[in-house]
């Protein structure tokens, strides 16, 4: 079986690939029976000679290949007929600006497996970007932190060589006394968390950080639990919250009250309560004036998040009383960084990470009869132009009926 590593063809560039040179390297020596290709790229973050250097052939045309690896959506026009696909495709969550990408996969008899489809039996995924988000998303409000109130001056992740350059840039700074509200316990939310405890910010439990001051920074890490509870009052549970959150509403206000700066780290699912509404957020005890949504999901859980922001333009402010967008740093705004792909940041690191989980969980599917059933519970679409079963439920997004 040949695989292609893909170029990677989105606007705006994205510098980051599955595999690294020695990753790869890695893949060929466990699987001899697979075949690797590398599609020419002048974006990728490792260059073409570092994949030619280890004997992969790199060329303009993979159409020989049977599987694409990528990571974001390829456009329509390049997509080819009749090949398995990997990338993140955005469109399980019925996104409609990517509802044509769809369309054109079961038009071109494409075998779709997202990334993010890519899970254990209990749903739990198994690669990901995630653990990048946290570490950039954190940083950067930290960054936003130093700026806004002339404290320090970190510079930008994407002017780092990597994540020693990034934890090295931290250990300059001083922070002041401020409470940090940190949410989920994924990897997201670990990968935030290794920058806080890299800051040395002590780690306190819920039950101090809601009743107590401190005389340095603190953070809690607050499970979904802890800021979600069941509308009848009785005792909830975090596995029947992610079946079936509607019964449960927010109970984050209590958190709101004591937070300086909140780190959404959390996986927001449909129908889950927001954690704080515009109604919330203009409550005089709303203590919080700085948010680094790793999650940015737009108008969603967290309702200063009223746009994605970008690498080159991190941060906006949100005025709470008239609900606009302001400068970052004006009076009385909360500081907002949204920035959709974190992980682009620190293309190096990432594409190394990603790679060896790739390496772990995909690539043995293809040689041991898929017998964890990575692959099928991943797969989106099939060879004859259908949705498979798992993914059935996107049949109104596809028709446009929703």
């Amino acid at each position: 079986m040949k695989f292609a590593i893909i170029k990677e063809r989105k606007n705006p560039p994205d510098r980051r690939v599955v595999f690294s040179p020695e990753t790869l390297a890695e893949a060929r020596s466990k699987f001899p029976d697979a075949e690797f290709v590398v599609e020419s790229s002048d974006i990728r973050v490792f260059p073409d000679e570092a994949y030619a250097k280890l004997g992969f052939e790199v060329t303009d045309d993979v159409s020989d290949a049977d599987v694409m690896i990528g990571v974001k959506e390829v456009p329509v026009e390049d997509l080819i007929p009749n090949k398995k696909y990997f990338y993140f495709s955005h469109t399980i969550k019925k996104q409609p600006y990517n509802r044509k990408l769809l369309l054109a996969m079961l038009e071109k008899n494409i075998e779709m497996y997202d990334h993010e489809t890519i899970v254990k039996q209990s749903g739990a995924r198994l690669i990901g970007f995630g653990r990048y988000a946290g570490l950039v998303g954190a940083y950067n409000g930290f960054r936003a932190l130093g700026l806004r109130g002339g404290l320090f001056n970190l510079p930008k992740v994407e002017t780092l060589a990597d994540l020693d350059e990034v934890k090295s840039e931290l250990d300059k700074i001083t922070l002041p006394n401020i409470k940090i509200l940190l949410t989920g316990t994924g990897k997201v939310a670990h990968g935030a968390k290794e920058i806080l405890d890299h800051l040395k910010i002590k780690e306190i439990s819920d039950a101090l950080y809601l009743t107590s001051q401190f005389t340095e920074p603190v953070y809690v890490m607050a499970d979904v639990m802890e800021y979600a509870k069941r509308t009848d009052g009785k005792v909830g549970d975090k596995w029947e919250f992610y079946k079936n959150p509607s019964g449960y509403e927010s109970n984050f206000m209590p958190y709101a009250k004591e937070t300086d700066y909140f780190i959404a780290g959390h996986f927001y699912g449909n129908h889950a309560p927001y954690l704080f509404t515009r109604e919330d957020a203009k409550h005089q005890d709303f203590r919080i004036n700085l948010v680094a949504d790793i999650s940015c999901d737009i108008d969603g859980p967290v309702a200063t998040t009223i746009r994605s922001s970008t690498i080159a333009d991190p941060f906006y402010g949100y005025n709470p009383q008239t609900e606009q967008e302001v400068a970052y740093d004006a009076k009385d705004a909360i500081t907002v960084m949204a920035v959709d792909n974190l992980p682009c940041e620190l293309p190096k690191d990432a594409s190394e990470g990603f790679g060896e989980t790739f390496v772990e969980h995909v690539i043995p599917a293809f040689f041991n009869n898929d017998q964890k059933g990575i692959l099928k519970r991943a797969r989106i679409t099939t060879e004859n132009g259908e949705l498979t079963e798992r993914f059935s439920y996107l049949q109104d997004y596809v028709d446009g009926t929703e």
